[in-house]
């Protein structure tokens, strides 16, 4: 019995080694969560900015796209080395800024038929689910289970950004999406995001040191951020065929 409880313990210690950061997450949080009320913040003024002074609008989006990129570099820059005095207030930003740039899609869900608030809603709880699952799901997964996922997910990002510029590129030049495509594009989006999710809290803690919780944070929120961007497209996607 003695011997069966110190292999126990060991499993338990090399498990542990291999966590640089076990509180990691923990820590984040509470910065995760906050980062998406001043994104729901940014969105509500884009919105009253759009509503009230349309031709405002447009200029102010591209600076905020710009600002929100560059931000972001810096941000992540400074949070890496855990300077986070600094990397703080620039997150802070970079999340209200986010929220303006999020605006247009916004816009058009509320404008949808069946999508309104309720979708925006509905977008916003499949993200709190998922957070849940995934805690449970990611925090327990082996390493080689872990590792294999990660590069997955990692590779299926890649691929649906290219994607994703390639749609761009198209629309740029007057050629839209077929809906039955962008529901694809935005059903794929939604699984990889939620398989990101998972990944987060196996990739994080051993990743980032617990005084690095503002990159973890700034990990997460992406995740979360885009996870609701593409539940959103879809269901406008669904709800806008011919």
């Amino acid at each position: 019995m003695s011997s069966t409880s110190n292999f126990r313990q060991a499993i338990r210690e090399a498990r542990g080694e291999a966590l640089v950061g076990p509180n990691v997450i923990s820590k984040a949080l509470p910065y995760v969560g906050a980062g998406l009320v001043l994104t729901a913040i940014g969105t509500y003024g884009g919105l009253h900015v759009l509503e009230t002074n349309p031709g405002l609008f447009m200029p102010t989006f591209w600076v905020a796209l710009i600002a929100s990129l560059v931000l972001f570099f810096i941000s992540s820059s400074v949070a890496a080395k855990a300077n986070n005095s600094v990397a703080l207030p620039l997150l802070a930003t970079f999340s209200l800024l986010e929220g303006y740039v999020l605006t247009g899609l916004v816009y058009v869900a509320l404008q949808t038929p069946n999508v309104g608030v309720w979708g925006i809603g509905i977008a916003a709880l499949g993200c709190g689910v998922t957070f849940i699952v995934a805690r449970q799901i990611g925090s327990n997964l082996s390493e080689k289970d872990g590792m294999a996922l990660s590069r997955t997910i990692q590779l299926g990002i890649i691929a649906l950004f290219v994607v994703l510029l390639i749609q761009l590129g198209f629309t740029l030049f007057g050629v839209h999406t077929p809906s039955f495509l962008e529901v694809a594009i935005s059903g794929v989006g939604v699984l990889l995001f939620v398989g990101a999710a998972v990944v987060d809290f196996f990739v994080l803690p051993r990743t980032y040191r617990d005084g690095q919780y503002l990159s973890a944070a700034l990990s997460m929120y992406l995740t979360y951020i885009n996870l609701f961007i593409f539940i959103l497209r879809l269901l406008i996607a669904l709800n806008s065929r011919d």
